[in-house]
């Protein structure tokens, strides 16, 4: 035993298998649209020491407990995606939900196995400091890219509105992530040892953040932007209907016409329900207005390519100048099937709806509105913020175009509106976001809401927006640093580990 603090939890008893699921299910309090961010620092805290002196099979199914929970309770709009606008059957649609879960919490699994498996030789400060903390960050970092990335509720996020969101123009996403890993694990130490050090060593740590606060990265270039958001709210089980085709044309259109006082004007992803060589018609009359009044039209459409036949999400650039995005990393069993020669048989059997598109290449050139190029992204793209810095540092500013009413009445829209908002954070960049039913916004390079819309209303969201010029050094860096920081500390405590066991 490490000490009588702990022993009813850290032991295999039920008590600790219960902190843990309790743990991981009140985790998705610390995100959006709940913001209790000091549930961050506590929950990971109480389910570091369910692992403590227990045998590696029970570390793993604690873990597996909190990831499956936290998972569980913190994506419910997955299963509104997939079964209400998705129509996948009842049963079919909880077995994706489960095992998408089940997939994401063995992470957490893993990381206790290994944590007590190979790194249990070591003192407790060490382990509450240096390992836990790294591991944490390795396990959000490899879950952002593994079978092409689910980085949802990455701690950091949830400190959008903290005092350690001023690492992120630094270390990004994943360094706030370590900052909060480390936050926790510190006072763990603290409570375990009674260690005034550790307890210090916390508020160090708040006031380096504090003091990053203060540091501009990035600095106004030319005058602001006048901008408008077109938010149609077109409901997503009547979006695709025919009858629903003229109307929204219409909705669309009239909304722009009334705003060609601003320099730029953005539809949501694939506002238009057709493909766009099937709109010219309604295309090319608004880009000739928009020339007139001096405006600029971003708007979200599918299109195609003829030779060889491929299908794009993009979204085209009308107006002063012209151009076109086609959307890069598409979402999985949603806008592409992946290994298609062996699921395909699977897929068609259980009549799971997909949809084929092609991703864009990675080197697309950048629009421009009134001089600035403007960074593109669409929908879960911006999850992504490796991603979104290739822009940078041309870009001043970031515009993300979406459809979040595939989520409905849930915490989705909130939890996504929240990791865009890292983005401009990460990249001292002004974000965008146009949306259908919202919640559309215009953030601020600070992180911070300048304005934003009401849900599921027809609205346009106009105001001014500053460009941004310079270069943060997660700009420059990416998540690279943070990964090569993370990954020294737990080599060095794993050949620590080694030694203390000979």
């Amino acid at each position: 035993m490490q000490g009588r603090v702990y022993p009813l939890v850290s032991r295999a008893g039920w008590q600790g298998d219960l902190l843990a699921l309790l743990a991981g299910f009140l985790m998705p309090l610390a995100f959006a649209p709940f913001n209790l961010y000091p549930l961050a620092i506590l929950l990971p805290a109480l389910l570091f020491i369910t692992w403590l002196d227990v045998l590696p099979g029970r570390a793993f199914a604690r873990g597996l407990l909190f990831g499956a929970a936290m998972f569980g309770a913190g994506t419910t709009w997955m299963y509104i995606s997939i079964h209400h606008f998705g129509n996948v059957n009842l049963p079919l649609s909880l077995f994706i939900l489960a095992l998408l879960v089940m997939i994401m919490a063995l992470f957490y699994a893993l990381s206790g196995y290994l944590f007590v498996r190979f790194f249990h030789p070591l003192s407790l400060p060490l382990k509450l400091v240096i390992v836990l903390p790294a591991a944490w960050v390795f396990i959000e970092w490899v879950r952002g890219w593994f079978m092409t990335g689910f980085p949802w509720l990455n701690l950091g996020y949830s400190q959008t509105d903290g005092l350690l969101s001023s690492l992120a123009p630094v270390l990004g996403v994943y360094g706030v992530s370590w900052g909060v890993a480390l936050s926790s694990g510190l006072l763990l130490l603290a409570v375990l040892k009674k260690s005034w050090f550790a307890g210090l060593s916390v508020v160090a740590l708040w006031l380096l953040a504090a003091l990053m606060a203060q540091f501009t990265w990035t600095t106004p270039v030319g005058e602001p932007v006048k901008v408008s958001l077109i938010q149609g709210n077109i409901a997503q089980d009547e979006k695709w209907l025919a009858e629903m085709r003229v109307p929204t044309i219409e909705r669309y259109s009239r909304l722009t016409r009334e705003n060609w006082q601003s320099d730029l004007i953005v539809w949501p992803e694939s506002a238009l329900p057709d493909f766009r060589y099937r709109v010219l018609d309604i295309l090319e009359p608004l880009g000739d207005e928009a020339k007139v009044h001096h405006s600029q039209l971003l708007i979200g459409v599918l299109s195609v390519q003829m030779e060889p036949v491929r299908y794009y999400n993009s979204v085209i650039g009308l107006g002063v100048t012209e151009g076109i995005y086609h959307k890069q990393h598409l979402v999985p069993f949603t806008e592409y099937l992946p290994m298609k020669s062996l699921l395909s048989d699977i897929v068609d059997f259980m009549d799971v709806p997909m949809s084929d598109f092609s991703p864009g290449d990675h080197n697309q050139a950048l629009m421009e509105v009134k001089g600035h190029k403007v960074g593109l992204s669409i929908c879960y793209e911006a999850v992504f913020g490796e991603e979104v810095i290739t822009s940078l540092p041309e870009a001043s500013m970031l515009v993300n175009v979406s459809n979040d009413g595939w989520f409905g009445e849930s915490i989705g829209p909130h939890q996504h509106l929240q990791i865009i908002r890292m983005r401009a954070l990460e990249t001292g960049r002004p974000v965008l976001r146009s949306t259908n039913t919202g919640i559309s916004a215009i953030i601020g390079p600070d992180g911070k809401i300048q304005s934003a819309s009401p849900q599921f209303e027809v609205h346009v969201l106009t105001d001014k927006v500053q460009p941004m010029q310079g270069i943060t050094p997660y700009v420059q860096w990416g998540n690279w640093m943070v990964i090569m920081l993370v990954s020294a500390a737990l080599l060095s405590a794993f050949v620590a580990s080694r030694r203390v066991k000979v």
